[in-house]
Order: structure tokens, then C-alpha cells, then sequence
């Protein structure tokens, strides 16, 4: 009886689980829908900003025979001084989210070798944690902002690495996050945020036509004032849509633990009524087999 007694109480905290998972797959899915909304209003903006700045950098570069002369615009092949910035979640519970943010990341300053020297700056608890537990020496580390993203806070962070890039201290920065595609999709993205990449941004039909002119004293003065901009908002970004795909994995994760906690239950529940099963049949044979003895 014992046994039985055993089943039935991995029975009940099984149940108990369940109903845990369940609620916090709720939770996220309720999360997701405010998370989803702020990041598509925002990649609007993002989008738009992203136009002007190609528009802006495209007239500078027909104006002048040797591309842009701008610090921001300027690639430097042999990079010896580099940033790299990751977006983690605070929170775990959700598959395979931050482990790939920090594969990524792990990758990225392993490509550079040892002749280049990578800063790491991390946003998440997760991910500076699995840093710090490696021994991984840190330059920032911020850990209440991924679940909580803050246009300000986000901005002095990205500030101190544009002004050391300007400065001459670092030739590249690097933004690495795990971003929202849909209910059921996160995709890494990897981005050089300086110098700015002219090859990744694409001239619409829109730009192309647009009429805006630019005088040739104003160049410098413009594109250092909008790559700052572009670069604070792809920053704020990344948060919110590593938040928005955070709440998605979660809520694949917590639905798979609710149904693997489903299966458990009816497995447990099979094992419970063999045992049950075996024990009344082990007294029918106790009580026939006294019977017997009497007779």
C-alpha cells in the first residue's frame, strides 16, 4: 500500500505543476499581446528612422567622390579594440531563448581571436550570469532592463560605447538579441551598429524619390546627430523586441510543460491502477489461500 500511497502523492504534485504551467502559458500569452504591440509601433518608427539615415547617407555619398568622411561610416578591416552587446531575459522558463542569445554571442568574440581585444557589455541576468560563472570579464552589466525596457537607461549605455567608438578607443560595436517573428518564432539577430553598414540598408521606392536637399556644411553636423539617434533607438529596440520574443518562448514552453505534465499524469495514473490491480489481487489470494488452510 505503500507504493501505492507514493503514485498517488507524484500524482497530486504532478497535477499541482500543471496547473502552475498552465497559468504562467496564460500569464505570457496575455504579456505577449501588450509586448507584441509596443515593438510593432516601435519597429515602425525604427523603420522609418532606418530610411532616413540610408537617404540622408546615400545623397552625402553621390555628392562626394570619396564616399561618406564621416567617423561613424568609416570600416576599419583590421579591428584591434571591439564591443559586443547581448540581450538576455531576468527571467528563465523559457526554452532555449537565452541559451542561443548567449551561444551567439560566445561565437561572435571567438571569431575575432585573440588578436582583438572584445568588450562584452550584457543586458539579462541570464546571460551575465553564465558570463560570470565562466569568468568572462564584463565592461557593463545591467540586469533589470531586459524585463523593463527604458528609453533612457538603454541610451547612457549605448552612449559610453558610441563616445569611446568616436573617441578612438574601439574600432566596432556589436548588438546581439533573440527577437520576436511570431507566437510560435524568435530569430538572433546580429548587428553592427558603428560603423554604420551602408550595405545593409536598402533604398526603397519612397526614399529614392524623396526631394530632401542637403547642404554640404550641414553634412557632418546631420549625420552625426541622426547615426546617434538611429543608433539609441535600435538599442531600445532590440529590448523591446527580445521582450516580445521572451514571452513567446515562454509560452511554448510552459504549453509543452503543461501537456508533458498531461502525459506524465496518465502514465502515472496506468502505473497506479496496475498497482492497485496487483494488490487486491495479492489479498483475494491471501484470503482464499486462509481459507483454504481452515478447511
Amino acid at each position: 500500500m505503500a507504493n501505492l500511497k507514493d503514485i498517488k502523492r507524484k500524482i497530486s504534485s504532478v497535477k499541482g505543476t500543471q496547473k502552475t504551467t498552465r497559468a504562467m502559458k496564460l500569464v505570457s500569452s496575455a504579456k505577449l499581446k501588450r509586448a507584441e504591440e509596443v515593438a510593432k509601433r516601435s519597429k515602425v518608427y525604427s523603420v522609418k528612422l532606418t530610411e532616413l539615415l540610408n537617404e540622408i547617407a546615400q545623397k552625402i555619398s553621390q555628392g562626394n567622390e570619396e564616399g561618406i568622411d564621416n567617423v561613424f561610416f568609416k570600416e576599419n578591416k583590421n579591428p584591434k579594440n571591439v564591443d559586443v552587446v547581448f540581450v538576455t531575459s531576468d527571467k528563465g522558463l523559457c526554452g532555449g531563448f537565452n541559451s542561443q542569445t548567449i551561444k551567439r554571442a560566445s561565437q561572435v568574440m571567438e571569431s575575432f581571436g585573440s588578436d582583438v581585444k572584445v568588450r562584452l557589455s550584457g543586458v539579462g541576468k541570464k546571460g551575465i550570469a553564465f558570463f560570470k560563472y565562466n569568468q568572462v570579464e564584463m565592461l557593463n552589466q545591467i540586469d533589470d532592463l531586459s524585463s523593463k525596457p527604458n528609453y533612457e537607461r538603454s541610451t547612457e549605455l549605448i552612449s559610453s560605447l558610441v563616445e569611446d567608438y568616436v573617441n578612438g578607443k574601439t574600432d566596432k560595436i556589436i548588438l546581439i538579441h533573440n527577437g520576436y517573428v511570431n507566437m510560435i518564432m524568435q530569430k538572433i539577430h546580429e548587428q553592427q551598429l558603428l560603423p554604420v553598414d551602408t550595405s545593409k540598408l536598402e533604398i526603397t521606392k519612397s526614399v529614392a524619390m524623396s526631394e530632401l536637399e542637403i547642404e554640404p556644411d550641414d553634412d557632418d553636423t546631420l549625420l552625426d546627430a541622426l547615426v546617434k539617434k538611429y543608433i539609441d533607438y535600435t538599442m531600445y529596440y532590440a529590448l523591446l523586441d527580445s521582450l516580445a520574443a521572451e514571452h513567446s518562448a515562454r509560452m511554448q514552453a510552459m504549453d509543452a510543460a503543461t501537456n508533458n505534465a498531461g502525459d506524465m499524469v496518465k502514465s502515472l495514473q496506468v502505473k497506479y491502477n496496475k498497482a492497485r490491480q496487483e494488490a487486491i489481487t495479492t489479498e483475494l489470494i491471501e484470503i482464499i489461500s486462509g481459507m483454504e488452510s481452515l478447511k
